[in-house]
């Protein structure tokens, strides 16, 4: 393929301790399961860049008691990017975590589904199960921008630029979408909540926050189909990707890895 690879990062910038039915729909709630891993991600090449969601803030991190390491602007820092100047940011879907700090990209223009500002501001908020996730400070804010003609929607999957597109999968939420990149090693997948865990999509247990279970069991092959090869598919919240992934040097132990490499078994 003539197009240029894309590079592609993950920053991790907090983290929690959770119990197997926190994590599977039908695991024991008595039994401890895997950690949650928080993160944004970084997608770029000689012509473009991409941010792909853009975290929480420390304040979140203590109102929702989890562990905050640092910011994710800080963690991008650390590749070279300045998340005033950043232009493109994907947003996968619209909870707290994946929307929060949108305020710390002043020059941005953000990709969003139609089907998540839908599902965001429309009847299903009306339930707690729904609405716990997002926060409405956040969802009030992106309409702000979407005043402001700074959120292009899409509706369904869209080529953003040779090599990266965005694949509409719902089931977490009814917008969430996947990114698909051309990297060095193929085709990789950022699946983000369409599977938390490898465990999720490996094991065909669903995660608990869903809109549509159905839509999520469906996700997980589309998201393979994507991929050059189901290990190029990289889950939303797995601590897994911190072993199976290198940082780029030393100095980013524990806050980066590379993930346009082959992963370790």
């Amino acid at each position: 393929m003539s197009i240029e690879p894309y590079e592609v990062y993950a920053i991790r910038y907090a983290t929690i301790a959770r119990r197997s039915s926190e994590n599977f729909i039908g695991g024991d709630p008595h039994e401890s399961g895997a950690r949650m891993d928080y993160f944004v991600w970084l997608v770029r090449n000689g012509a473009r860049s991409f941010v792909v969601d853009t975290g929480f803030n420390e304040q979140a991190a203590h109102r929702r008691k989890r562990d905050f390491l640092r910011p994710p602007t800080e963690g991008l820092a650390m590749l070279g990017v300045d998340a005033a100047q950043v232009s493109e940011v994907i947003l996968t879907h619209m909870h707290y975590d994946h929307v929060g700090n949108f305020d710390l990209f002043p020059n941005a223009r953000f990709h969003l589904q139609d089907r998540e500002m839908s599902f965001a501001t429309g009847r299903y908020m009306c339930c707690g199960p729904f609405a716990h996730a997002y926060e409405v400070d956040e969802v009030v804010g992106m309409v702000r921008r979407v005043y402001a003609g700074r959120v292009e929607f899409h509706d369904g999957d869209a080529e953003l630029a040779p090599g990266l597109s965005l694949h509409h999968i719902g089931g977490h939420t009814l917008g969430l979408q996947a990114v698909r990149v051309w990297t060095r090693v193929g085709w990789l997948v950022l699946a983000s909540d369409a599977s938390h865990y490898y465990a999720n999509m490996e094991e065909a247990r669903p995660f608990p926050i869903v809109a549509d279970v159905t839509a999520m069991v469906d996700g997980w092959r589309r998201l393979k189909a994507l991929a050059s090869a189901p290990r190029h598919v990289v889950p939303g919240h797995d601590p897994l990707v911190m072993q199976r992934y290198r940082a780029p040097d030393a100095s980013m132990e524990g806050t980066v890895v590379r993930l346009d490499a082959e992963p370790a078994p």
